[in-house]
């Protein structure tokens, strides 16, 4: 499923009947019931549907910061709950991309210096500064490389919060309500953005949203409902 250049057919982002159950006052509550889905390389799929549907829950197992109760989710043919503490750390770290809602930068950071941390910690030091400037480049906002989080617009916020999710490579970028705290003329931008990282750079982009605006970037929409695929189109 989705749009983009002529990438690789094979699966980057998979979920094989993928089950979550949390504990409310000792009685289970199943928040996603036996999702699967097959994303490839340079494609945009969004997630749709109503609050408390699993949107969140899915995107947090997609990027192997939670795990299933049941089924199994693969980056690249390889099972999250199989890898070691390690190796979970550096897939998350080189692998995946994150976007939030709320751009979750450092305000004692500069914005160089937001968008060159993901390359900082991987333990690519030498090469972080070159690549943050070129991605803030590619977002439109060099000028603002020694400017501080306060002094930008919410706008300005999530394109630079682009820029850090996509400064290391990742192979697999989810956003979660990415417009969610923006106005029409910034989301329009942000989700151009979205999209150019698949057709561009070949990322496989899984983005939770309740913006009908935003669903329409997909090449396929996944409706939710309470934690089940209600239907695909």
């Amino acid at each position: 499923m989705g749009d983009g250049p002529n990438f690789s057919m094979t699966p980057r982002l998979e979920l094989r009947r993928v089950s979550k159950t949390y504990r409310n006052g000792g009685q289970p509550v199943e928040v996603l019931h036996e999702i699967s889905l097959a994303l490839e390389p340079g494609t945009v799929t969004a997630l749709v549907g109503r609050s408390g549907c699993g949107k969140t829950t899915l995107l947090n197992l997609a990027g192997a910061m939670d795990f299933p109760t049941a089924g199994e989710v693969l980056i690249d043919g390889r099972a999250t709950s199989a890898l070691s503490e390690s190796e979970l750390t550096a897939l998350r770290r080189r692998r995946v991309g994150f976007v939030f809602q709320f751009f979750q930068l450092l305000p004692t950071l500069t914005v160089l210096e937001n968008v060159e941390l993901p390359l900082l910690l991987a333990g690519s030091g030498a090469r972080a500064t070159e690549a943050a400037r070129d991605r803030l480049r590619w977002v439109g906002l060099e000028e603002k490389a020694a400017s501080m989080p306060y002094q930008l617009s919410g706008g300005q916020l999530q394109r630079v919060a682009i820029a850090r999710a996509l400064v290391h490579g990742p192979d697999v970028l989810l956003a979660d309500e990415p417009t969610g705290n923006l106005d029409t003329a910034s989301g329009d931008q942000v989700l151009g953005l979205l999209r150019e990282s698949a057709t561009r750079f070949g990322a496989t982009v899984l983005m939770a949203t309740h913006s009908a605006e935003a669903a329409a970037i997909a090449g396929a929409r996944v409706h939710l409902r309470d934690g089940r695929v209600e239907s695909v189109d």
